[in-house]
């Protein structure tokens, strides 16, 4: 199977409105010349307050090259949660795909895999994507305990998943310290961690849906960086942090990644979205 590559920028707690409408737009502009279906998945995730405005800027385009993201959900559909977003909410709000798990809800949030799996199931629900991210802190890298700690992340969060659910889904291996760091984990050994996740997910939820999922990765992805990364066998993207709140950087990593998925990918008209 041929799986489409995914460009996702994660924009954090970044940017007014009028600063994502802005950004959303340049980005958009930057793709201009670029037909829809040889371009990656490409997908923008804004704070909560600026969903609005980004998702009427991509609806005017009308170009449907750029799809919305959140952040963050909560795995009920409504009811006394101070401060939370359920997913028919965020998919209301125009989202398709939200991510869930990320190093940062688990270590100021205290998001636990637990949530991360209630979440999943919420988010597939609904008929949106789950971006599912997992990762080692450099004590666990050092420790060795890499592998063990994030296969059971993975099953964790895919627990009672059903197959078709596991390869709808996009997960994100970022290792927590390579995040906002400057640091990036090799190319090499970021292909062998995703090709353990795949691995994983085999054993959770067949070889088809293992074949089926994007695995992405995540940590310090810059356009300098997106070539290498792009052309190692497992990896299917990127989740951007600080380089996508940069228009110019953003579409850099684009163009960066279809250089390489034009011949290891194959795009076409007919892949998963």
């Amino acid at each position: 199977m041929t799986r489409r590559p995914v460009i996702a920028g994660n924009w954090k707690m970044n940017k007014l409105q009028a600063e994502a409408k802005d950004l959303v737009n340049d980005v958009m502009a930057g793709l201009k010349e670029y037909d829809k279906e040889k371009l990656p998945v490409v997908i923008v995730a804004p704070v909560f307050t600026s969903l609005y405005v980004a998702n009427k800027a991509l609806t005017d385009c009308g170009c449907g090259k750029v799809r919305l993201a959140a952040q963050n959900c909560y795995f009920e559909n409504h009811g006394a949660f101070t401060g939370e977003a359920s997913v028919e909410m965020l998919k209301d709000a125009g989202c398709e795909y939200i991510i869930i798990g990320h190093s940062e809800r688990r270590q100021y949030f205290a998001e636990t895999d637990e949530m991360v799996n209630k979440k999943a199931k919420a988010i597939l629900a609904e008929g949106l994507i789950p971006i599912i991210c997992c990762g080692e802190s450099l004590e666990q890298r050092e420790s060795g305990v890499t592998d063990t700690h994030i296969a059971s992340q993975i099953k964790n969060a895919l627990k009672d998943l059903t197959s078709e659910e596991v390869a709808k889904s996009i997960i994100a291996y970022e290792p927590i310290w390579a995040i906002g760091t400057g640091k990036t984990c090799d190319s090499t050994e970021a292909n062998r961690v995703i090709a353990m996740i795949r691995n994983t997910v085999k054993e959770v939820a067949g070889a088809e849906a293992a074949d089926a999922i994007r695995i992405l990765y995540g940590g310090s992805v810059k356009p300098e960086t997106i070539k290498e990364q792009m052309a190692q066998s497992d990896i299917d993207g990127a989740l951007v942090g600080g380089a996508s709140l940069k228009a110019d950087s953003f579409v850099k990593i684009v163009e960066g990644a279809m250089s390489i998925t034009y011949t290891h990918h194959t795009l076409t008209t007919n892949l998963r979205l």
